[in-house]
């Protein structure tokens, strides 16, 4: 094992892969610190995105490396003790695996509740506290302070503990998971170096385009549109790409997939969120465009919303109402 795990995480820059970006190093610095009689640890496999595989692609595939991850967090931080927490068909799939793996360890399986507001970190800890409904909590403090029944508590994404179990042994080589999925000939998950851009991945996957296209970078629903003669950047959020033929790809039924989807996982706790979706679906089925009151939407959300959610659904609505829709 490589000898201080939170130094050789400063090392490498590694950035959590949930799509916040947050320095894996100082969270674990935060976890460590913070004066209290037990610390939690929590393993985030809940992936609900749409169109977002990686988590699934690594539990399949490098299982061994998440629990060494896993295990490489307990050996640090003191007095700690972990969860896995999976959606519900991740658990069906890989959770006898898992608890293999695990074995000698004090790390306990949890079923995912709810859809995708179920993996936000604060809901995850009301989760498994078992007593509360699965909604986000007003933040701060942070889990790191304050999670799992109020003691500090670190939550990473599945992909974050793969990178860990691999610096832990000397085998990380700085990649990154992406999901190319959309209009392309060959959808998958491919590791590649982190700071290739979607050009670079679309080309040496064999998926770049022969025909006018743009691409949805970062997530599946969430993700920031990119034109072609934009893709001389790397890709964020959690590593999504999603490629739409421009001919055949109606922008008005693009957005309702998203509004569908947001109006179907927000908790309804925050009015922002909770109206402002609504009020965008409303726009979008009348087919007309009004752009001066959807922007006035989007300040709303992004400035007021209770969870990342509502704050970043505007977007990928934002970015396609301005470069694609004329």
């Amino acid at each position: 094992m490589a000898g201080n795990i939170i130094e050789e995480l400063k090392k490498y820059n590694l950035l959590g892969r949930s799509g916040s970006f947050f320095p894996t190093a100082l969270k674990w610095e935060l976890v460590k610190n913070c004066k209290a009689s037990k610390r939690y640890i929590i393993c985030n496999g809940s992936e609900g995105e749409p169109k977002s595989l990686k988590d699934k692609f690594i539990l399949q595939n490098y299982p061994e490396a998440v629990i060494q991850g896993v295990k490489t967090a307990l050996k640090t931080i003191d007095n700690s003790s972990a969860f896995i927490y999976l959606r519900k068909d991740y658990y069906k799939e890989f959770g006898n695996k898992l608890k293999r793996l695990s074995k000698g360890f004090p790390i306990e399986l949890i079923r995912k509740k709810g859809n995708y507001l179920g993996g936000e970190e604060t809901v995850i800890c009301e989760v498994i506290e078992g007593s509360k409904r699965p909604e986000p909590r007003i933040k701060p403090p942070f889990p790191s302070e304050s999670g799992l029944w109020g003691y500090p508590t670190l939550v990473n994404n599945v992909e974050t503990f793969y990178c860990v179990g691999k610096i832990s042994q000397g085998e990380y080589e700085k990649t990154r998971f992406y999901t190319i999925t959309g209009d392309v000939k060959k959808q998958g998950v491919y590791e590649l170096p982190e700071d290739y851009t979607v050009k670079r991945i679309l080309k040496q996957t064999g998926n770049y385009p022969d025909f006018d296209f743009f691409v949805q970078s970062g997530g599946g629903a969430m993700g920031e549109i990119l034109l072609e003669k934009e893709l001389n950047k790397q890709v964020q959020g959690i590593g999504c790409i999603v490629v739409f033929n421009a001919k055949k790809t109606n922008p008005i039924a693009l957005m309702k997939e998203w509004t569908t989807f947001f109006l179907a996982e927000n908790c309804d706790k925050c009015t922002p969120c909770r109206e402002g979706i609504y009020r965008i679906d409303e726009i979008i089925k009348k087919g007309r465009i009004d752009k001066q009151t959807l922007n006035d939407i989007f300040l709303v959300l992004e400035k007021t919303s209770l969870c990342p959610l509502g704050a970043n659904a505007s977007l990928p609505f934002k970015t396609l109402i301005k470069k694609v829709i004329k």
